[in-house]
């Protein structure tokens, strides 16, 4: 008997409801969860998908089920995404890069993979990654801008509120720079923010926002990419929306009638069935914010 019970508090000791070490991840993944349902996010473009660790996160832990797009220069890497996305109809993968302009370029393929890049590592202001940031080999890659491959992809899939995730090590400005005759189609985008730079062609943290700001959108919220190197911090994610669709939570009078539409759509009847005419006047409102549905983790993402 006492061997028995000793068994069983050994069992419960080793349970655990989750890895404390992947806690930095739960608040991408749960701010993640309330936008794209907020904002109905019918399509993801998943660009610097490395091996699908972003668009996985997104299946696994936001409970994401639209379309996902990634996009990954990388033969090798490419490959292992479309092993992971071979049982799902909803996540394709596009072989290319996306940059400023549509040519062929030298790629930089890291040491560590997901630190692979268009640009060229530096370490004068981090040296902890010289043995991972560091080109062990260049290929050739083809890139593409945003606005040339985005037609193509809205006339094959249909989607209508797309979101743009970019992880490229240092070339996310690059890929908006391409991106701006459709950029204003996304509801909004996640870009990784370079406090201390790693890449050549990596701007300060406080240039990419005001450059994102200048392009419409707002800041949703910051995010943590990876478990951090304290007491320093290397780079956060920031998650940007677009402004037309940020300005209605700043103003009291929008929030009252978001709160109460809610309401009303929980009774039996609504207004738009007793009179049709005014409820044509009522424009519609996002979802609710509100989630809470509890939230795990299982891989990390791909940053340093």
């Amino acid at each position: 008997m006492a061997r028995s019970i000793s068994a069983a508090v050994s069992k419960l000791l080793a349970l655990r409801l989750f890895d404390s070490r992947r806690l930095n991840l739960l608040p991408e993944q749960a701010h993640l969860k309330k936008l794209f349902n907020h904002f109905d996010v019918d399509c993801v473009f998943d660009v610097g998908a490395n091996t699908g660790q972003y668009a996985t996160m997104l299946r696994r832990q936001a409970g994401y089920k639209g379309r996902i797009v990634s996009f990954e220069p990388i033969p090798e890497a490419a490959g292992q995404v479309r092993r992971k996305a071979a049982r799902d109809p909803l996540w394709t993968v596009e072989e290319l890069a996306l940059a400023d302009v549509s040519e062929q370029r030298a790629f930089n393929i890291m040491a560590s993979s997901e630190f692979s890049s268009l640009s060229a590592p530096r370490t004068d202001e981090v040296s902890r990654f010289d043995q991972l940031n560091r080109t062990e080999r260049t290929i050739l890659v083809q890139t593409r801008t945003l606005a040339e491959v985005f037609p193509r992809l809205q006339a094959e899939y249909g989607f209508k509120r797309p979101f743009l995730k970019m992880d490229t090590q240092g070339f996310d400005l690059k890929v908006l720079n391409g991106a701006e005759p459709v950029l204003s189609k996304f509801v909004g985008f996640q870009s990784e923010l370079s406090i201390r730079r790693l890449y050549q062609d990596a701007v300060d943290f406080r240039e990419a926002l005001t450059f994102y700001q200048s392009l419409g959108f707002d800041l949703s919220a910051l995010v943590p990419n990876n478990g951090g190197h304290f007491p320093a911090l290397i780079e956060i994610d920031c998650i940007m929306i677009r402004r037309d669709l940020v300005a209605g939570a700043l103003k009291v009078e929008e929030v009252l009638r978001d709160a109460a539409h809610s309401t009303a759509a929980h009774k039996p009847s609504s207004i738009g069935d007793e009179n049709p005419a005014l409820a044509a006047q009522i424009p519609l409102s996002p979802r609710n914010l509100s989630d809470s549905s509890p939230h795990t983790c299982e891989d990390e993402r791909s940053s340093p």
